[in-house]
């Protein structure tokens, strides 16, 4: 999300699957809808190759979103505007703005991300470097509706850049495999997931 392009907080857009994979032009990942209490999974940062300036991508975690008008996220964002990519922690309670960590995140650092809701508006959000060995986390609080569950990769400025695969693994939602939970998959930008093998997942890009 990092701020949703083209109100996707609203509703992810679809369009006719091809190959069960859903056209998405903001998050490319699984989604699932219903009622959720939590999600957690892991994911190796990938190295990327800048193309552009505007490249810009954030592979993460989150409730809400999909059909609801707050989202509540955590992950890491890498920046091309440099022309280097840039890697940053984050989380975001939309439609209020990312905040972001200063820990250090590099190219091949193992993650782990989870949001969990207390069900009354209260949202901890704990995002863990397991490589460079910090974590931190943070309770918000905001009107969710928990009506969404998601593992994805997203670009605000829909210019992604270049890597070759992005493994979710481990992904759990209401403490039960994500693959219980029936998501759907999305594709976005040119990148595509895989089969969804209990909580695992990995995305490529497309053919």
């Amino acid at each position: 999300m990092l701020t949703l392009p083209q109100g996707a907080a609203c509703a992810a857009t679809t369009t006719t699957p091809v190959l069960r994979t859903y056209l998405d032009s903001n998050w490319g990942g699984y989604v699932a809808r219903g009622t959720f209490t939590g999600i957690s999974g892991s994911w190796t940062e990938p190295h990327v190759t800048c193309g552009s300036t505007k490249d810009l991508f954030a592979p993460w975690v989150g409730l809400d979103g999909y059909g609801s008008d707050t989202a509540e996220q955590t992950g890491v964002q890498t920046d091309c505007s440099s022309g280097s990519p840039v890697l940053t922690a984050f989380y975001e309670m939309y439609p209020g703005p990312p905040v972001y960590w200063n820990d250090p995140v590099s190219e091949g650092d193992s993650i782990t991300a989870s949001v969990v809701s207390d069900g009354r508006g209260s949202y901890t959000l704990t995002l863990t470097d397991n490589t460079q060995g910090w974590t931190e986390r943070t309770v918000q609080n905001i009107n969710g509706r928990n009506a969404s569950a998601e593992a994805v990769i997203e670009s605000p400025s829909q210019s992604y850049p270049s890597f070759d695969s992005l493994t979710f693994s481990g992904v759990r939602v209401n403490e039960q495999p994500f693959g219980n939970a029936h998501p759907l998959p999305l594709s976005s930008g040119g990148y595509a997931p895989g089969r969804l093998s209990g909580g695992t997942f990995t995305i490529t890009p497309s053919p």
